[in-house]
């Protein structure tokens, strides 16, 4: 097994992450001159089950980059290795004239290279999005072929996806392998929906389960430890995130918004647009969809709170429930212009009544233009949470500082919505005087840190886009520019550090390591009034062993901060979580006790000290998995 290695930067008291120059590995095709703007797939919108008159066959239009067979791009290579029968299937050619006339191939459960298209697509799909919303080129976040001396050499970084991956019901991100694995089964002999008993099923053919696994692969790439389950909330994060990528990414295939919209007379909460995993949960003993990113309850009433949920995928959906909540509600907002001016200013239709052709334009393209923006706020959001232990609070108050940030105005109250949705759901951040706008916003440093130059776009190296990673040398010369910040003796508890030679410090834990800079990258984010925003965001870790207060047995304890600079090197956010803090220590060891054993153990080495296992990715068949209400 490949390990994830840290440099000390020499004469220095902080330690590089592998991460750190990884980046230089990870670079999408840049466009020449001549070349198409994008390329045209065609893949199933929702999974080969669903009705095509609901428009489940969709054209998707993926940046353009030249493809080898298989395909294998910049940044994704697609295998067509089954592990079963013991074979490879002929990878599709998409540069052949033929399948570059016709949109690739026919959408079809029959042919191995249409299943390679179609993860193709849709991943390529979902990384733009990443992409466009945080300005930046999103680095592949696994271990590859390392060794202690770091990368090999300068190969391109590629995520592998293998829709053949073996006969069995699971589908997941290993990110040791750095891959996305699809199964493919025997469906059970008692099935719902238009599915035949017995039939084979292949998770790499649901829209929803490859744009769910492929989030978790980005998430990944943006935060060196949210992969530790160090509460509750952080696996259920991984979960609810991948989940609400995939419910809004739906948005983007029109006919089956337009066809949804019709049936529904202009609902969004409805099953056709909420539903995870239908053909997977109807083939697979649950008869209907794994999942549904809704938690509505009988008028007048709010849901369950959020913590009455254990297991990883209901409590992520709750958060994902919630952030649909917000949605629906500004399409409510917004889509009341549009009712007032189709009924004469009343306001009111016959609920039975179709709507109109014309009413039914603007509502598909309102609610596509939503879900885009809703995504972009979800994805930005992730440069503002603090590096380990997420907290669905410590989203929501990303979300409003992003937000606020980028689109100070908020006529339509996009972040009010918000809010609500999660206090309604009892999801409240912690350390805040109350649920006000303002109070939830970041702050900026207690104390005034003073500016870096060298951390200035004016002295930033770059290929060309502040948002392409540079050379590996600029990248360690970035990154030690943030350590020397952050280990300063003077700012180091600003940014909830430890120093690793004082004795005080050293008394109270078992082992204590230097901070390690995970990662510096440069970002320029396009608000939807056309501002252009810039900014370095640094992400910094330190690492503990200790015996939290009332237990008995040692555990690894991770802190740190999420740093974002302005363009001109000043600090503009701090975003923390400190080390020997004994209320976040004590909630990790009851986690642990309680619910949280399967993803911490001791490695054998004999010292007893429980360590955070890398992964928390369960494959689909060791779930539970549940539907909404």
């Amino acid at each position: 097994m490949a390990r994830r290695t840290r440099r000390r930067d020499p004469g220095a008291t902080f330690w590089f992450g592998p991460r750190v120059e990884r980046a230089a590995r990870v670079v999408p095709y840049e466009r020449q001159a001549g070349d198409p703007v994008s390329r045209p797939l065609r893949i199933f919108a929702l999974d080969p089950s669903a009705s095509r008159l609901l428009g489940n066959v969709a054209e998707v239009r993926v940046p353009y980059e030249p493809l080898l067979p298989g395909p294998v791009g910049h940044l994704l290579e697609v295998e067509g290795t089954d592990a079963t029968e013991g074979r490879v299937h002929v990878p599709v050619d998409l540069e052949s004239p033929a399948l570059m006339l016709a949109a690739g191939l026919e959408p079809t459960q029959s042919r191995p290279q249409f299943h390679m298209q179609m993860t193709y697509a849709v991943c390529s799909s979902v990384y733009q999005r990443f992409r466009m919303a945080l300005g930046r080129t999103v680095a592949w976040g696994f271990v590859a072929d390392e060794d202690d001396e770091g990368d090999p050499d300068d190969r391109p970084l590629r995520l592998k996806i293998r829709p053949f991956h073996r006969r069995e019901q699971n589908a997941y991100y290993d990110p040791e392998e750095g891959a996305l694995l699809f199964g493919y089964y025997h469906a059970e002999r008692a099935v719902a929906g238009r599915n035949l008993p017995g039939g084979y099923v292949f998770t790499s053919l649901s829209h929803d389960i490859v744009a769910h696994e492929c989030t978790h692969a980005l998430l990944d790439g943006l935060r060196a430890h949210f992969t530790l389950a160090t509460h509750p909330d952080v696996a259920a994060f991984h979960e609810g995130f991948a989940d609400i990528v995939a419910v809004l990414h739906r948005f983007s295939h029109a006919e089956v918004v337009r066809r949804v919209l019709a049936e529904s007379r202009g609902a969004l909460d409805v099953p056709a647009l909420t539903a995870i995993g239908v053909q997977f949960g109807e083939t697979s003993g649950e008869m209907g969809p794994i999942r549904l990113v809704s938690d509505i309850a009988h008028p007048g009433e709010d849901p369950k709170p959020y913590t009455d949920y254990e297991e990883e995928h209901e409590r992520g959906r709750v958060l994902a429930a919630a952030i649909y909540e917000a949605f629906t509600r500004i399409f409510d907002r917004k889509k009341r212009r549009y009712l007032l001016l189709a009924t004469g200013g009343s306001g009111v239709r016959p609920p039975d009544a179709e709507l109109p052709s014309a009413l039914l334009d603007l509502y598909v393209d309102l609610a596509r233009e939503l879900a885009g923006q809703f995504l972009n706020i979800c994805i930005r959001a992730l440069d503002y949470c603090p590096p380990v232990d997420i907290r669905f609070g410590d989203f929501l108050r990303a979300v409003i500082t992003a937000d606020y940030n980028l689109v100070p105005e908020d006529p339509y109250g996009y972040r009010e919505a918000w809010i609500d949705a999660f206090r309604r759901r009892r999801i409240y951040p912690e350390h805040v005087p109350n649920l006000g706008e303002d109070s939830l916003l970041w702050a900026s440093p207690e104390r005034v840190v003073p500016r870096v130059p060298a951390l200035s776009f004016a002295e930033l190296a770059f290929e060309g886009d502040p948002g392409r990673p540079p050379a590996r040398a600029e990248l360690r010369r970035q990154a030690a520019e943030v350590g020397r910040l952050v280990t300063d003796p003077r700012f180091r508890e600003v940014f909830g550090l430890l120093d690793p030679q004082d004795p005080d410090v050293r008394a109270a834990v078992r082992a204590v390591d230097p901070p390690t800079v995970e990662s510096v990258r440069s970002t320029h984010r396009i608000g939807p009034n056309h501002e252009v925003v810039f900014d370095t965001v640094a992400e910094i870790t330190q690492r503990v062993v200790r015996v939290p207060p009332g237990h008995r047995r040692p555990v690894e304890v991770y802190g740190g901060a999420t740093v974002l600079l302005d363009p001109h090197g000043s600090v503009r956010y701090v975003i923390r979580k400190r080390l020997l803090n004994d209320a976040r220590e004590t909630e990790l060891a009851d986690f642990v006790e309680k619910g949280g054993a399967p993803f911490w153990s001791t490695d054998g080495s004999g010292d007893g000290v429980l360590r955070a296992r890398r992964g928390i990715f369960r494959p689909l068949h060791e779930r539970r998995l549940g539907k909404g209400r």
